[in-house]
């Protein structure tokens, strides 16, 4: 979170619950099978319970997804649960409390740590993590974080720490996923490979006899362009096609343009076929103008 905070959307601007499920259903009808609910965070959004009960209705539609900052997971998990909630992502960056507070610029680091238990005790597994590894603030975590997989069924994803505006990126901040490897091999030096999905964005890896496994989000230094499958849509309505595209179109103006489905289909099906084959790279990146990845979501 910036120091200075965020600017929010006026409501208006945001898609409303019927906006959300038409476009879910138009892109449940052309084949996608999963979809996350991200961020800013979504367990804010007053109608998360109505769009994730209605999600499950989406006859093709197999998985549903949230990423969250976790800080409302304890109390919401039990609703989100029966609404037909499958996977969950919770951010944390440290395990360090007061390195919480300065990070997040607010307290509840054992809120997020009770939404963590509660997911695994209401038989999520695996439960993800989400932490973005920054030189000079939490490198110094890695082996700790990877004990956590021990005796709980976490996956602790590792992020290389990437260029939005706002996060005042540095090449020195970046960890790449070789360091970080070669330091948790020191420790286990029998941690292994897991196999790779075709479209798996996360290189994972595992101890043996841990319960728990840990992954590589490498968007940096060993970009998987080539397999990602990814599209993501921002709460005011405009579709990304790739994460760090500055390009964005807006779905929430032809929709309430009146647009048909059709002509929607168009307009993705054009985004689409304008994907890049791969990104800049990370020094070409760090120079473009894109959103905060706080207004993006993880």
């Amino acid at each position: 979170m910036p120091e200075e905070g965020v600017k929010l959307t006026p409501r208006s601007q945001l898609l409303s619950t019927s906006e959300v499920l038409t476009v879910a259903q138009l892109f449940v009808r052309e084949g996608v099978e999963k979809i996350r609910l991200t961020g800013g965070e979504p367990l804010i959004r007053p109608d998360v319970l109505d769009i994730i009960t209605e999600l499950r209705k989406l006859e093709g539609l197999k998985t549903i997804a949230v990423t969250t900052n976790g800080m409302n997971l304890a109390r919401l998990l039990p609703k989100l649960k029966e609404a037909g909630l499958d996977l969950l992502n919770i951010s944390l960056d440290t395990l360090v409390p007061a390195k919480f507070e300065f990070i997040v610029r607010r307290k509840g680091f054992h809120k997020v740590m009770e939404g963590i238990d509660k997911a695994i005790e209401m038989g999520y597994n695996p439960v993800k993590v989400n932490c973005v590894v920054m030189r000079g603030l939490n490198e110094d975590e890695l082996l700790d974080f990877v004990a956590l997989t021990e005796k709980k069924p976490l996956e602790v994803r590792f992020i290389e720490y990437m260029p939005f505006d706002g996060n005042k990126w540095n090449f020195k901040k970046m960890v790449s996923y070789q360091e970080m490897l070669d330091r948790i091999r020191q420790q286990w030096p029998s941690l292994e490979q897991l196999p790779l999905g075709k479209t798996d964005t996360a290189k994972t890896f595992k101890v043996p006899g841990f319960q728990g496994q840990v992954g590589f989000i490498t968007s940096m230094s060993d970009q998987f362009c080539g397999s990602c499958n990814r599209l993501r849509i921002t709460a005011d309505g405009n579709l990304k096609v790739c994460l760090f595209g500055n390009t964005e179109v807006s779905l929430r103006d032809v929709l309430r343009s009146g647009a048909s489905d059709q002509e929607l289909l168009d307009i993705i099906g054009a985004a689409v076929g304008r994907k890049k084959k791969q990104h800049a790279g990370m020094f070409s990146i760090s120079q473009m103008k894109n959103r905060p990845m706080i207004l993006i979501g993880g």
